[in-house]
């Protein structure tokens, strides 16, 4: 499987902005069909899934950042997981050893999907969220001021 350090990054000359951000717009627009056009004068029309990939890389592109297209499925190192979350090591080992995240061996390392990585990062932020929420409701029924 690829790993994110075997994946191409994709970073664009500044000269590209202007055309980058027409593009972006252009793929934002009504949403109807997307389709490539060849130099011979072929036309293929984008699957709505790619086209909304495409769009979601545009912008980023357009707005000076660069993008690594990398699969769910990749597997990640446990420093690169831990990197991912920005946790340390050690600690995602913990979460790895109480099945916090799924995580296989290979030989004696574990590997981590980067979904399952994505899947442990969302469900972390929606507890945090929730945890924030019931902390300022608490703080208004108290009255007291922040």
């Amino acid at each position: 499987m690829a790993r994110p350090t075997e994946a191409a990054t994709i970073t664009a000359h500044p000269n590209e902005a202007a055309e980058l951000q027409s593009l972006a717009t252009h793929l934002d627009g009504d949403g109807g069909a997307v389709a490539l056009k060849d130099a011979l004068g072929h036309e293929v029309e984008l699957p709505r899934s790619v086209a909304r990939a495409l769009s979601g890389l545009v912008r980023e592109l357009a707005a000076g950042n660069s993008v690594t297209v990398v699969p769910t499925q990749a597997e990640l190192t446990t420093q690169q997981a831990a990197d991912l979350l920005n946790l340390s090591r050690p600690y995602l080992v913990r979460l790895l050893d109480a099945n916090q995240i799924a995580s296989s061996k290979v030989g004696t390392h574990r590997r981590v999907r980067l979904g399952d990585v994505l899947e442990y990062k969302t469900r972390r932020d929606e507890h945090r969220e929730a945890v924030l929420a019931r902390m300022g409701e608490r703080v208004e029924a108290s009255g007291l001021e922040y």
